[in-house]
């Protein structure tokens, strides 16, 4: 929603969020739902007001419990019955500089410091363990902001008695914790508080009166913050930046001004800040973020611009350039299509007020921000957190290079006539073995990124994932690809539970998977002919998730999978497999992968829920003959 995007007016959304509120809730269906508990140590009201709005419109539909006032230790620490009967997907815990329970006096010495900060950083580890233990969620934890005054002036972060030096020393403890512990983040309030202005930020006057942490003229922008750290952790982050060139990435139209001529280097005031725009962007692709470019130009003209001597960004650090004179929202479609991504990972950055009109209008899901002026496009972007970073893995760093590598194949691939001929030329070496720790972060990772090869739309925390691994009920599969050129990763997940199919028992066992995917009906509570037929009375695996990155389609990947769940399974004496698909407006593509895998569909109901059965045969012949597999 255009009033939403950042920049925007945080009086308008605090004055009509309901309003807004309900324009989202007509305007889509397909929302990812979340239970999400707000633990507060002020007040949270209007935080959780303006934050569904933010979530609603990045996808996610969120249900909230909300602890009494200051009550967020003591919901976690003495089990509160309903926070634990609400079984949250995500714990927030909002607390602030004013639930410090006491500062150091200018006259305590440093041993009696470090005792304060240990007994209070104590009071939040021992809450943060409880949850861990207890529920088995990601957890946002705010870290402190400064206070508004300085009793000892420009010393107060110089001497230990200092509260800023205090703070700092708690909020570094907060953040060796979250490097230490998966699903733990940090919610940088001090970062808020500074660019927002502290003396507005932490307006004493809204503490005293309604035990607000914040000004309320803050909350919306807090609020965003947050909610882009949600939407990171359940997977709705965009993947790639589509450039225009002229008056975006240089000064000057290259067309007519000629490379010589562009504003961009330490010559002029206004080239050190494409120079510096153009060394985010870079920034942006080192951790992760694919870049391309879409851009009205001759396409030599473009690539002379990038080679411009005194330029940071060069055409190998992108994916895809579309430089031509078709219309921006038909390349934005093809660059998609090219990515085998969906638009709604992508995010358009043009100078031209009218192009970024027509692109929103006419690719549905593209984020077009308004960027402003050239010394804004950095701040605009980065207060977008269209890229949140939430875990950073290697696979993150090298995306570009993989994405790189996926269009080369599809050049090799016009060579030859001949599919197979093409996959053995790739060279496919791949890996497929039980869950294991080195990759667990990833897989949580691929689970909430993956849309369109993703069978039940399951969402997964690094929690669950090393849960499933250390559960002997469960069969775990990841998969890795390489070839000739490159290095694809982690790129696939199977996830199957070993249940007992006996009469009665199938239709909890298929219930209780349709909960655990989006809470979609599977037609278990039918009772029907399809549960009768998979009643063997024997075990059977479940498969509760099975995705894979789009990046590897059509590479058979997804046979060297199964080849090694069916060995799994015989390890363990069964021979049946049930699978299921959930229809989401994303994963339309997999709707018949059962079936092409050899598969038997034995229910579908309305909604086109359906049901898959495979009997492995006692000569079961590997379906992967393309790729040398180590298991």
């Amino acid at each position: 929603m255009k009033e939403l995007t950042y920049p925007f007016d945080s009086e308008y959304i605090l004055k009509k969020s309901k309003k807004i509120r309900r324009q989202l809730l007509e305007s889509r269906t397909d929302f990812l739902s979340k239970k999400i508990a707000v633990l507060g140590g002020s007040t949270t009201h209007d935080i959780i007001r303006v934050l569904e709005i933010f979530l609603l419109d990045q996808g996610i539909r969120p249900e909230f419990y909300e602890s009494e006032y200051a009550q967020y230790w003591q919901d976690v620490m003495f089990d509160n019955p309903e926070l634990v009967e609400f079984a949250p997907d995500l714990i927030y815990i909002h607390t602030s500089n004013r639930n410090i329970v006491s500062y150091p006096d200018v006259s305590d010495s440093a041993e009696r410091i470090e005792e304060m900060l240990e007994e209070q950083y104590e009071h939040f580890r021992v809450m943060w363990e409880k949850i861990a233990d207890r529920y088995h969620c990601p957890v946002i934890q705010n870290n402190f902001e400064f206070p508004f005054y300085r009793v000892l002036g420009n010393q107060e972060a110089v001497y230990l008695q200092g509260r800023i030096s205090f703070l700092n020393r708690m909020n570094e403890r907060f953040y060796r914790y979250a490097r230490e512990h998966a699903g733990f983040y940090i919610n940088d309030i001090n970062y808020m508080a500074a660019a927002y202005g502290i003396d507005r930020f932490s307006d004493p006057f809204y503490w005293h009166m309604y035990k607000y942490a914040m000004c309320m003229q803050a909350i919306p922008e807090f609020a965003y913050n947050l909610s882009n750290i949600i939407k990171a952790v359940f997977g709705r982050n965009r993947k790639s930046l589509v450039l225009d060139l002229d008056n975006t990435l240089w000064g000057g139209i290259v067309g007519d001004d000629g490379v010589e001529n562009l504003e961009i280097g330490q010559e002029t005031s206004m080239g050190q800040v494409y120079a510096e725009f153009q060394s985010y962007v870079k920034a942006q692709k080192e951790i992760g973020v694919m870049l391309n470019v879409n851009s009205k130009n001759e396409y030599d003209n473009a690539v002379a611009g990038l080679e411009h001597p005194d330029g940071i960004l060069k055409p190998e650090d992108f994916i895809v350039i579309k430089a031509n004179w078709e219309p921006k929202s038909r390349n934005m479609a093809a660059i998609a299509d090219e990515m085998n991504i969906l638009p709604e990972s992508l995010v358009f950055v043009d100078d031209n007020p009218a192009e970024r009109e027509i692109v929103a209008a006419q690719v549905k899901g593209v984020a077009v921000p308004a960027i402003g002026t050239p010394e804004q496009y950095i701040r605009i972007l980065d207060h977008s957190g269209f890229f949140e970073v939430t875990q950073l893995s290697d696979d993150d760093r090298k995306r570009n290079k993989m994405y790189k590598a996926n269009i080369a194949r599809k050049q090799q691939q016009q060579n030859f006539g001949d599919y197979r001929e093409y996959l053995l030329s790739l060279e496919m070496k791949g890996t497929v073995r039980p869950f294991e720790p080195m990759y667990m972060a990833r897989i949580a990772q691929l689970t909430n990124k993956s849309n369109q090869f993703n069978l039940t739309t399951r969402r997964c925390t690094q929690n669950d994932i090393e849960g499933f691994a250390a559960d002997d009920t469960y069969v775990t599969r990841y998969g890795k690809l390489e070839d000739k050129f490159g290095d694809n990763g982690v790129v696939s997940a199977v996830i199957g539970r070993v249940v007992s199919m006996d009469p009665g028992v199938a239709g909890q066992c298929c219930q209780a998977v349709a909960e655990a995917g989006e809470a979609q009906q599977t037609g278990a509570e039918e009772g029907g002919t399809w549960q009768r037929s998979v009643c063997t009375g024997k075990a059977v695996l479940q498969i509760e998730l099975w995705l894979m990155s789009c990046r590897v389609l059509k590479r058979d990947m997804e046979y060297a999978m199964l080849d090694s769940v069916v060995e799994a399974c015989r390890d363990r004496g069964i021979d049946t497999m049930i699978g299921h698909y959930y229809p989401t407006a994303k994963n339309a593509m997999v709707k018949e992968f059962y079936g092409t895998m050899g598969f038997t569909k034995i229910h579908e109901d309305e909604a086109g829920n359906s049901v898959w059965r495979f009997d492995i045969p006692e000569c079961y012949e590997k379906k992967n003959t393309v790729i040398d597999v180590l298991q």
